[in-house]
């Protein structure tokens, strides 16, 4: 994207952002709370309209790229969507569902759901309602959502939020392996040096609504 603008009112929440993330790469968006990361992903995603500026994701704009597009690209949010009343593995084996009309030779689609569940630590949990899981394994079953459709890129908005330091190791080596196998790109927002240190190939970070330092972890 080059000279993205997102304007409130008459604040500039970014201000000129130029971004750029190549096949298999990690990116890291990093910024203190209130810095525009959240609204970078969003416009990415095509949940927001912007100002301002040339966006390219997959080649299309995300503003009117339609479901073939979206099927391409994987997102785990901040806040976790309620399917209380479903179990595990049936909920995974229902949005899995939507992806199959995408699958591609290239690109398997969706995820087997065993190997997700894997994947994510949650095999002994599959049968399991959803209602009952802690607040880790619920974040953890965001990831698996995700990345049900075996993405082309990958948005993760402050992913291990609510993660204990054993479930946040483990969610460094799913990206790892995602990218290792899938050879997907990721883009990931977060306030935290050290996990972006750890995961990232490059880290930018937003301040002022505009990318300020873009390089690679020491």
């Amino acid at each position: 994207m080059r000279g993205l603008r997102m304007r409130y009112g008459t604040k500039d929440v970014l201000d000129g952002v130029d971004l750029q993330v190549r096949r298999g790469e990690v990116v890291a968006l990093l910024g203190p709370n209130g810095a525009g990361k959240t609204t970078t992903i969003e416009i990415l995603e095509g949940f927001r309209t912007r100002s301002d500026g040339e966006v390219r994701v997959l080649g299309a704009d995300p503003a009117t790229a339609g479901e073939e597009w979206r099927a391409g690209i994987g997102i785990v949010l901040q806040s976790w969507r309620d399917h209380g009343r479903w179990n595990v593995r049936a909920l995974l084996d229902h949005l899995g569902s939507y992806y199959v009309p995408y699958a591609t030779p290239e690109r398997r689609r969706p995820r087997d759901t065993d190997e997700l569940l894997a994947t994510v630590g949650l095999t002994d949990l599959a049968d399991r309602r959803i209602s009952k899981l802690s607040g880790g394994e619920r974040r953890r079953l965001d990831v698996a959502i995700g990345i049900v459709g075996r993405p082309e890129l990958l948005f993760l908005d402050e992913p291990t939020a609510g993660f204990d330091p054993e479930a946040r190791r483990d969610f460094h080596d799913v990206v790892h392996s995602l990218v290792d196998l899938d050879d997907t790109s990721v883009l990931l927002t977060t306030h935290d040096l050290a996990e972006a240190e750890k995961l990232a190939d490059r880290i930018l970070i937003l301040s002022g609504g505009r990318i300020v330092a873009d390089g690679s972890p020491a």
